[in-house]
């Protein structure tokens, strides 16, 4: 039997590790996500519109979208029906968005044909496949709450190997709910396989105007107002995106700061606390600054600052570069004066 590989709190609390890569900033993270709506809702509009938004690497709504190749699995569709569904959208569709309209079942073939398509194209972040229950095995025990985390478990450890997003789409149970999470059609193990989950609910039968309810792991639990605009087929963006503004937390501003300025360093993390109060008179433990750095590593590789840490023999070296900085004056983060 395999023995476990663990780590000690003491250690993960000092120990900066990558910061969660977006495909849509705060929005859609890599990982396993669903996204539910009544029939003719207008959810495969939604995703067909992200798709290009992503593989264009353009806005999705107003924020910013990682650009790469995506695959949308149309199952439920012909060849014509997208064609027609992207004149309706665009007249620019990119190569790098691809479409197949047949795949094999979880635990079937659809992980391989998958991991396939990766390997000819590496660059791919994005995989939408519309609808889940096409995917799905037609057994009875295949809607139980332990085959619904089988199956979904098997999606999401592709998804996090290969730091891609895969987007499900999926239907609402007919029944009204004061919460709309509940209305995911299948048992409460979709939800929890999960790492987002999004529900689109027109706000009255034929109405334009709808809201897409927001929760995951990653991302801030938030309802977005929505319109669909005929003339284009899109779903257009009514209210405020909240949750949007820089982070003013003032730990964070400070140490950001001092490590523009710093541009560069090497060593540990009782030179850099020297440092900090050299430079800046704030005195910070070397415990509490290693762990800051980790705590806000993410934070700080949106603002040009990468973390990172090593251990020799002797000590952990703690490594910091500022992609945003002019470094050419020679600081190597040991001739800091």
């Amino acid at each position: 039997m395999q023995k476990l590989n663990t780590i000690d709190a003491d250690t993960l609390l000092s120990t900066p590790l990558p910061a969660t890569r977006f495909i849509v900033n705060s929005l859609l993270p890599e990982g396993l996500h669903l996204l539910a709506g009544a029939p003719k809702t207008g959810k495969s509009w939604l995703a067909l519109w992200m798709c290009l938004c992503v593989s264009k690497g353009e806005p999705v709504w107003e924020l910013p979208a990682t650009q790469g190749t995506v695959l949308y699995l149309c199952l439920e569709d012909s060849y014509a029906r997208i064609q027609n569904r992207l004149f309706q959208i665009t007249d620019d569709a990119p190569g790098t968005l691809h479409f197949a309209n047949l795949s094999g079942r979880i635990g079937g073939g659809l992980e391989e044909q998958i991991e396939h398509f990766l390997e000819e194209h590496p660059d791919t972040i994005l995989v939408v496949i519309d609808t889940l229950q096409k995917i799905r095995d037609i057994l009875p025990e295949a809607n139980s709450y332990a085959g619904d985390y089988r199956e979904l478990s098997l999606l999401k450890e592709l998804a996090d190997r290969h730091h891609i997003a895969v987007l499900l789409i999926h239907h609402l149970r007919k029944m009204n709910d004061n919460d709309p999470m509940n209305m995911i059609s299948g048992t409460t193990a979709l939800s929890g396989v999960t790492d987002s989950n999004f529900v689109l609910k027109r706000k009255d039968r034929g109405s334009p105007s709808a809201e897409l309810h927001c929760t995951g792991r990653d991302i801030e639990s938030r309802t977005l107002e929505l319109c669909f605009r005929q003339e284009t087929h899109t779903w257009e963006l009514t209210g405020p995106l909240e949750g949007e503004n820089i982070s003013t937390d003032p730990e964070l501003i400070f140490l950001s700061g001092f490590l523009h300025e710093l541009h560069s360093f090497n060593g540990t993390a009782t030179e850099l606390s020297t440092l900090l109060k050299q430079r800046t008179g704030d005195m910070i433990s070397p415990s509490v600054l290693s762990r800051r750095l980790a705590r806000y590593a993410g934070d700080l590789e949106k603002s040009g600052i990468h973390v990172s840490s090593s251990r020799t023999r002797e000590s952990r070296q703690l490594h910091i570069a500022c992609s945003s900085c002019d470094t050419s004056d020679g600081n190597d983060g040991k001739n800091w004066d």
